[in-house]
């Protein structure tokens, strides 16, 4: 084998193998695991010399598709449609807002252009998707504010690319219309939205209808489904992140086969690209260059994190449904991470003059946002008053062996409080013919059923049936035709 081959695989082995154990650190420390992927690949590149920003932007873009569509089929609809507005609210307004503020304070601070420092605010405007999930997913914060977060997180991406890609092209091309660029974004979100139902109405109906030789094919399909999304989406010049996220949306609420192991892929996945787009990311980054920046980075970072995010939300929420220290906890919660880092590398490839100087400016920023304000979260969400009772775990605590090619499947059935069976025993329970309960889940613990087992408010059960019997095994047990996953 080549030796740079062989190195090269030595390589990426390292690095996920350090991740993976980073994480247990992190975790231990209260620090996002972000932080940890980010300096071990700085302390690698004192080993290893690596400057190529279009394989990392690639790299990037790439993680983050695959980031956002876990993230996205984690998203409980019932969660973020009370949510909605102030979260797109956030995602567009916030991001504008914070872009002009934190703009003008670089092109101070770093010594910019007014277009230099406007195009430093874009790229570090947005939320990260993958610092807020990794954050919030184990904290016991109050629903709503985490569904805020989280679907600002996921559909604010777009916002600050588009933003990003004009300012770029206004320091290139100054003749450039602001007119046809907000004409632009209009078309791009829109294009977003659309195709991402689309793609994730046609990838629900695929994935349960194909039958393909392996259950293990299911997760890569529907990955490459994802994937697929953002190509399309992008090659018709709309938002290809928001349409990801939109159809992962889709995707996660409603029922799928091999559902358990698809959700199980993606996430697995998902730690696999944050890895890699983080240690990558700390690769192109030399200590000795951030020194050069580190009072300008502290500053910015102060001024985004005390003044830009705060005056962003409370004016993006103006009138919505949050009190002030659930706006406060909000702006403490703008979390920054790979989306400025790879937005950052767009200047670079573009050959801007000052592309440098905001790479590293743009570093120390995430760095400093994600290692003080992502160790604080659950800290100041409990001093505010903001914590809530631990959710049950909305995956199963028992995994079974799905069935090939058979026309069965094993679905499990979280009964709500309405269900109509509850109270019932099996035997009194009329099901379609093939149909039997094999198992329940109630309170964590595993019950073997048998026909005088009564069922219970909170159960879910684990349900052989034939595939076409699926709606009506649903309409049996919740009272009504039930599309929505549980």
């Amino acid at each position: 084998m080549d030796h740079s081959v062989a190195t090269l695989i030595f390589l990426i082995s390292g690095m996920l193998i350090v991740g993976v154990l980073a994480t247990k650190f992190s975790s231990r420390l209260g620090l996002p695991s972000l932080v940890l992927f980010l300096l071990v690949g700085m302390l690698l590149n004192q080993f290893i010399f690596f400057d190529d920003v279009e394989l990392t932007q690639f790299i990037g873009i790439l993680a983050l598709i695959i980031i956002l569509f876990e993230g996205g089929t984690q998203t409980k609809w019932r969660h973020i449609r009370p949510i909605i507005g102030p979260a797109s609210s956030l995602a567009t307004l916030g991001v504008f807002l914070t872009t002009v503020i934190t703009g003008f304070a670089a092109m101070y601070v770093l010594d910019l252009s007014l277009l230099e420092g406007m195009l430093f605010g874009a790229i570090v405007g947005s939320t990260d998707a993958a610092a807020v999930f990794s954050v919030l997913g184990n904290k016991n914060i109050k629903r709503r504010l985490t569904s805020t977060l989280e679907a600002e997180s996921g559909s604010n991406d777009p916002m600050a690319v588009f933003l990003t890609i004009v300012f770029i092209e206004l320091i290139q091309y100054p003749e450039t219309s602001i007119w046809s660029a907000v004409g632009s974004f209009f078309v791009q979100m829109g294009l977003g939205l659309l195709l991402g139902y689309v793609f994730g109405k046609v990838t629900v109906l695929v994935i349960n209808h194909i039958k393909l030789e392996t259950s293990g094919l299911y997760p890569v399909l529907a990955m490459a489904s994802a994937i697929f999304t953002y190509a399309f989406t992008d090659f018709l010049n709309g938002s290809g992140l928001l349409a990801v996220y939109v159809m992962a949306v889709f995707v996660g609420n409603h029922d799928l086969t091999y559902r358990f192991s698809i959700l199980r892929f993606n996430e697995g996945f998902a730690w696999m690209s944050q890895i890699l787009m983080f240690t990558l990311l700390g690769l192109l980054v030399f200590p000795h260059q951030l020194i050069d920046v580190i009072w300008e980075g502290i500053l910015l970072a102060i001024i985004l994190m005390f003044i830009a995010r705060p005056v962003a939300v409370f004016l993006s929420t103006l009138f919505m449904k949050f009190n002030v220290k659930e706006k406060l906890f909000i702006s403490w919660a703008g979390l920054k991470g790979a989306v400025p880092i790879v937005l950052a590398t767009y200047p670079i490839v573009a050959g801007i003059e000052n592309s440098s100087l905001i790479f590293n400016a743009v570093f120390f920023v995430v760095l400093f946002s994600a290692l003080f304000q992502g160790s604080t979260l659950s800290w100041l969400a409990t001093k505010l008053g903001l914590t809530g009772d631990k959710e049950k775990l909305d995956h199963p605590i028992m995994e079974l062996i799905t069935l090939g090619q058979s026309d069965s499947e094993i679905m499990e059935v979280a009964l709500p409080e309405t269900s109509p069976v509850i109270g019932s025993s099996l035997t009194n329970i009329k099901l379609p013919e093939e149909t039997l309960i094999i198992g329940i889940i109630r309170e964590k613990n595993i019950i073997t059923p048998t026909g005088k087992t009564t069922i219970e408010s909170g159960d879910s059960l684990y349900v052989l049936s034939h595939k076409k019997n699926r709606d009506e095994v649903k309409a049996s047990l919740i009272g009504k035709k039930k599309e929505e996953a549980v």
